[in-house]
Parts: C-alpha cells; structure tokens; sequence
C-alpha cells in the first residue's frame, strides 16, 4: 500500500517547520517498516486525519483492530507515549505495545469518525469535560514532559515578537502576557494534563463510551488544560448575536462543574486565545486569527 499522507497534515507541517524537514519525504517508507515490523494489514489511512501525525487504521496479526501512528519528533511522540502509559487506558486511548522508537505508536482503536463533537454543543461539552477529569492525576516521578511555565513561556516569545511587527494585536498580546504572568505567580495545583484538549479530541470507544486522543502532555494547573475547551466551535460562538455572554456562561458553567477558579479559566482562556490567534496570523491563516481575536476580546 502507498503510504499518501493527507494534505490536512502536509499543510500543517509546513505550518510548524516552514522551511521543510524530511519526515514527510521518509514517511511511506517508515510506515511500510512500521507495518511490517508488526505484521499489521492495513486497513487504510484515516483521512483527513490529524494534523501532527499519520493515522493508520489497521488489524493486528491477530485479527484485532489498531491504529497505528507515526509522529514526527517535534510533536513529542515519546511524551505521548509517557502520558498514555500513565494514564494506563483512564479517559484515554490505549497503548497496544509498551515502547518503540521513530514516532511509532500502537493504539486501541477507537470510532476514528465519530468525536464527541458530532453531539450537541451542551452534551458534548459535559461528556468532554467529564472525560477532562478522568486525565487530570499525579505526573509521574521525573516526569518527562514540559510545564506550563515552559511551554507558555516559547509562546510569550513568539507573541511579543509579532506584537512588536503588528501594532493592532498588540493591546491584547499585553493583555494576554499580564494574565500569563498572574496566573504563573502562585498556580494552584500540578497536574498531568492533556495539553491540548478540544472537542475533537474525544472519541467514541467500546471499553468506554468516550476516551481523549492526541495528547500534547505537560504538567501544570487544570484551568489551563480545559481554557482549550472554552473556545471549542469559536466559529459558532463568533456568529451568533449573544455569543460573548454564551462564551462567559460557558466559563462559568466549565468551572463550577470541573471545580477549577472561574477567574483562573477566564485568564488562561484569554492567553490561549490569543496566542492561537497570533500565531494563526503568522502562518497565512488570517481568517482563523480574526476569529480567534475577536473571541480573545470578548474575555
């Protein structure tokens, strides 16, 4: 089988490396090695997939069906398999083989075209937040993965370098950076989170009726990890004429049902937004960046 991978994922690697690298270019070849090392058959190759990995859906020797993922290093794939052997199957998918190396992961697979996102927005917001709850535990000792302060910390960088080329973001840059510096003074609690948790990022299981995927791990406060969620169909939210009051009510009812600060969730809502919003505007994706701006503003 031809290993093609899906032009979702071309367009966002040449997001995050945009002078090129050569995984893309060694890609079929490390899949075919990675299928035949496992004696997988390959089912196909879910599309559009993700936008940081190649999703193949396939059946092991066995017969029983897997995913098998290959991530290229600079989306962390070994912090992935750190937090999903941690999380040992709990509100997450499941590790299938223990270790490995080159970005290859074998997974339980899931309902790769059915996400929580695909209920109504109110559900899907309660079955996502209670799947959120079920990640946030104890990192492991000498835990491998980025803390908050660490991460926030590259992407303040990035922020303050495109303020300073674009004076229009930049009132909400400051204002975003002021809350990062708040929130980052006396943080609450230290905590294994997913990172990256949105919507789309839960799927539908049989071991349970939802499970969390793609994880882009780090350690830190929880307000942190459900901000992601806040802003989940922004799109949605930007056209609707109520669609700031919809978004505070949102924090409110996110942070009381998942006991984090209200407060806290609202400043790491605005930091992410904005940070998303800046960086949609530096790779060409001036429509995303608008959106996610004028939702930053509403915070």
């Amino acid at each position: 089988m031809v290993f093609e991978p899906p032009q979702r994922l071309v367009r966002a690697l040449g997001e995050t490396a945009p002078d090129g690298d050569d995984w893309l270019e060694k890609l079929p070849e490390a899949a075919q090695r990675a299928v035949a090392l496992r004696e997988l058959t390959v089912e196909r190759v879910q599309v559009p997939g993700g936008r940081s990995s190649l999703v193949v859906l396939v059946r092991r020797a066995d017969g029983s069906p897997a995913v098998l993922k290959l991530v290229p290093q600079r989306s962390r794939p070994e912090a992935e398999r750190a937090a999903l052997a941690h999380w040992a199957g709990r509100g997450a998918v499941q590790l299938l083989e223990p270790s490995s190396a080159d970005g290859v992961l074998l997974l339980e697979r899931l309902h790769p075209d059915v996400s929580v996102r695909s209920l109504p927005e109110a559900k899907a917001l309660l079955e996502a937040a209670g799947t959120l709850r079920r990640l946030w535990v104890e990192p492991p000792a000498g835990f491998p993965f980025e803390t908050v302060a660490e991460r926030t910390g590259r992407q303040a960088e990035a922020m303050r370098a495109r303020a300073g080329a674009d004076p229009e973001v930049a009132p909400l840059v400051d204002l975003a950076l002021a809350a990062r510096a708040e929130l980052l003074a006396d943080p609450p609690e230290h905590r294994l989170l997913h990172g990256t948790f949105r919507q789309s990022k839960v799927l539908a299981g049989e071991r349970m009726p939802w499970l969390a995927v793609g994880p882009d791990p780090v350690v830190g406060e929880c307000a942190f990890d459900l901000a992601r969620l806040v802003r989940d169909r922004v799109e949605d939210l930007i056209a609707q004429p109520s669609g700031a009051a919809t978004t505070r009510r949102r924090i409110k009812r996110l942070a009381e049902s998942l006991d984090v600060d209200q407060e806290r969730l609202r400043g790491w809502t605005l930091f992410r937004a904005v940070e998303s919003g800046v960086r949609a505007g530096r790779v060409g994706r001036p429509r995303d960046a608008e959106l996610l701006l004028e939702f930053a503003g509403w915070l």
